[in-house]
């Protein structure tokens, strides 16, 4: 039996359909679908239970599982109450942490590349100590991730109780089917693609750096199928555990994104450059690039998807199908 904690979300949904379709029924998904349509992504799935999050623990008690795969989390960027963040996002994931070394089992867990901050540090998945105190997150939310984040490696440095399996992943700029719900922190792409295929003029921002042009801000754009690839490999890959990066090694521009779409759709592309929102300006990252050797060194060998692929993939699968979901 699987555990999965934001298994209604984005890329908790994504990875629920993978384990089924490996032919496991036996997953549990630990959510709050509320009110915003998250019950679509799990509509095509076969599930032994959904839990709400404050039932979480009493439903652990006695319970064997295979894996704890940890993707719940207020993972909005422009996240304000700090005790709410650093209570879902940091003591609760310890809770878990706790529970899976008492009772051995792997724990994967969503931590983020927003844990790099402006990038000045670079993006080298280092998992010592050392490295990690030199990052600067930007938000509470980064912050909250990278704070576990040293939390899980302090503990695994000094030799206290941990799972037979740990693993971080620092996910980039992920896209694809079942994102929807997520409002402002959707994609880009699914955020204009109705744009896009109507012909309306889409909306990128400009640059407000000099020697980089307007739409030219580079993101690690990754897909999410790519992203289930890594979690299942490592969850059929006990031996490897630690913190890593999870994007392609290769930034784009949302300029770049957008063409793919208009691309995989065959119409004339149609964009204009707004001004960057003053209040995120200063904050505002123009390039994020995944340092993906430590991946490569532990064994996985999978590849990532050309962006352009991607987005074809995604547009014609989904975006454009009468059917969104997964």
């Amino acid at each position: 039996m699987y555990l999965v904690t934001g298994g209604a979300g984005f890329i908790g949904s994504n990875v629920v359909a993978a384990l089924n379709e490996a032919g496991h029924g036996d997953v549990v998904v630990c959510d709050t679908l509320g009110h915003d349509g998250k019950w679509r992504n799990l509509a095509k799935r076969q599930l032994a239970d959904i839990v709400p999050p404050h039932e979480l623990f009493d439903w652990l008690q006695g319970r064997r599982l295979d894996a704890v795969i940890h993707l719940g989390a207020i993972s909005e960027t422009t996240a304000t109450d700090g005790d709410l963040v650093i209570a879902t996002n940091f003591r609760l994931s310890l809770s878990l942490l706790d529970w899976c070394a008492a009772q051995a089992v792997p724990f994967i867990y969503a931590s983020s590349a927003s844990t790099y901050g402006d990038g000045a540090e670079g993006f080298a998945d280092d998992n010592s100590l050392v490295a990690l105190r030199r990052l600067k997150p930007m938000n509470l939310y980064g912050w909250s991730k990278h704070l576990f984040d040293m939390a899980v490696v302090a503990r695994a440095t000094e030799g206290g109780a941990m799972p037979p399996q740990w693993v971080g992943l620092k996910f980039f700029n992920v896209f694809g089917p079942n994102e929807y719900h997520k409002g402002a922190m959707m994609s880009v792409l699914a955020k204009r693609f109705d744009d896009i295929r109507a012909g309306r003029v889409v909306e990128l921002f400009r640059s407000h750096r000099e020697g980089i042009a307007d739409g030219e801000q580079r993101r690690d754009f990754i897909h999410v199928d790519d992203v289930v690839r890594v979690m299942t490999w490592l969850l059929a890959t006990p031996s490897v555990s630690g913190i890593f990066n999870v994007g392609t090694g290769k930034a784009r521009s949302f300029r770049d994104l957008i063409l793919a779409a208009y691309a995989a759709l065959g119409t004339a592309p149609n964009i204009s450059y707004v001004d960057m929102p003053e209040h995120i300006r200063g904050s505002y990252q123009y390039f994020t690039q995944g340092e993906m050797e430590r991946l490569a060194r532990a064994g996985y060998n999978g590849g990532f998807t050309a962006l352009e692929d991607a987005v074809g993939s995604y547009v014609r699968s989904y975006l454009d199908a009468p059917d969104r979901y997964r």
